[in-house]
């Protein structure tokens, strides 16, 4: 049996069951959700990131500044591209299914991409504006059609995909340490603010589809890493990485060593230096730390030897992520925004960052408890069966 998770069938390759899959995937939704909460608590919100610019540097104020610092750096685009890692490897396992069965390819996978983008689109303008399920939908319908080519052909692409990223963000980042205009005061304009402190849910749609050109510039702007991580998760797919064997295991470690060893210095480095160092620590040095990260992850199951109550919980979020990722979303949204209990503006003084560590927390018990639960009853979760159900008509 295969099941869908994020548009993609992920726990069973050759029909042959695969943990380790779904474990990284419910990992990297929690840390899409550390990453993000910061975005839902902080003053104007997604406004708030559009106005004044996104977060960079290390803080060494305070105890909670510095606390929030370390969260903030072990979380900022490190689940982002981890995430597109196990997407790519899930395009794989589509593929290899339509293979053993004999179907065409990309053939009905198109239509699952585009029903993503659809999903994606309504997630931008009703819950979130920093979504990334247009983005992935794009990519992996380009993606699907490279694994028709030659593996040549694939490697040739990684190469071009990877190096025209570097060049962009390279460029960029010399543009914004020449830009004068990036040392502002970061003060975020009062009527965004207020849009999300005490602005009706209709004012906020209408935000973002008034300003949607600059709230989707990232996966235009990241198209060629993900890409490049798109066809790394086929190639660690088709490795046997992420297989419980000893060749499984050998890879992890390198993944671990290397994705560690090389990520973690350069994304201090980078946080050091600043706002001006943004674009090199979320798109360069945290794709290469969510590699470690994996590795460390499968690891740390390796050693594992009776399932646990949290493993049975992050396999049960990782076969239902796409749920999760939308839900995780609209709950921040209904304890942060004005719409809901508004707590971002009543808590947002004395209490942060400690609340704001509360509530990730909260939602991700939440989001643990509820997919365990769901999925005792039933065999998907609520927007994986809803895509089912459509695709099917």
């Amino acid at each position: 049996m295969t099941t869908t998770s994020a548009g993609v069938p992920v726990t069973t390759v050759g029909g042959k069951r695969v943990p380790l899959l779904d474990v990284l995937r419910g990992v990297a939704i929690l840390g899409t959700l550390m990453t993000n909460v910061w975005v839902f608590t902080g003053p104007g919100a997604e406004g708030g990131v559009l106005e004044a610019g996104v977060w960079g540097g290390f803080s060494s104020g305070s105890f909670g500044e510095v606390a929030e610092s370390v969260l903030r750096l072990a979380a900022d685009g490190k689940f982002f591209s981890l995430l597109t890692i196990l997407f790519g490897a899930g395009i794989a396992i589509q593929y290899g299914a339509a293979e053993r069965r004999g179907q065409p390819w990309p053939g009905r996978y198109r239509w699952r991409a585009l029903f993503l983008f659809a999903e994606g689109t309504v997630h931008f303008v009703l819950v979130f504006a920093f979504d990334v399920l247009m983005g992935y939908a794009v990519t992996a319908l380009y993606v699907a059609w490279l694994l028709t080519r030659p593996e040549r052909t694939r490697r040739r692409v990684m190469g071009w995909a990877i190096g025209l990223h570097l060049t962009v963000m390279g460029l960029l980042t010399v543009a914004l340490a020449l830009d004068d205009a990036t040392d502002g005061d970061g003060r975020i304009p009062p009527r965004v603010a207020d849009l999300y402190a005490h602005g009706s849910w209709g004012d906020q749609i209408g935000f973002r589809l008034e300003n949607a050109v600059a709230l989707r510039i990232e996966p235009v702007l990241s198209f060629g890493l993900m890409v490049f991580l798109f066809l790394l998760g086929v190639r660690l797919l088709r490795s046997g990485a992420f297989n419980a064997g000893e060749t499984g295991r050998r890879i992890r470690a390198r993944m671990l060593a290397w994705g560690l060893g090389l990520g973690v210095p350069l994304n201090v480095a980078c946080a050091l230096g600043g706002t001006d160092w943004f674009l090199m620590g979320r798109y360069v040095a945290a794709p290469l730390v969510a590699i470690g990260y994996a590795g460390l992850i499968g690891t740390l199951v390796d050693r594992v030897r009776r399932p646990s109550p949290l493993m049975g919980a992050l396999t049960s979020l990782g076969r239902m992520s796409l749920t999760g990722y939308v839900l995780q979303n609209v709950l921040c949204a209904l304890v942060a925004y004005g719409i809901g209990l508004g707590l971002a503006t009543r808590l947002g003084g004395m209490w942060h960052p400690w609340w704001v560590m509360g509530l990730w927390a909260a939602v991700s018990a939440v989001l643990l408890l509820g997919s365990f639960l769901w999925l005792r009853r039933f065999s998907a979760g609520p927007l994986e069966s809803v895509q089912r159900w459509v695709l099917r008509r």
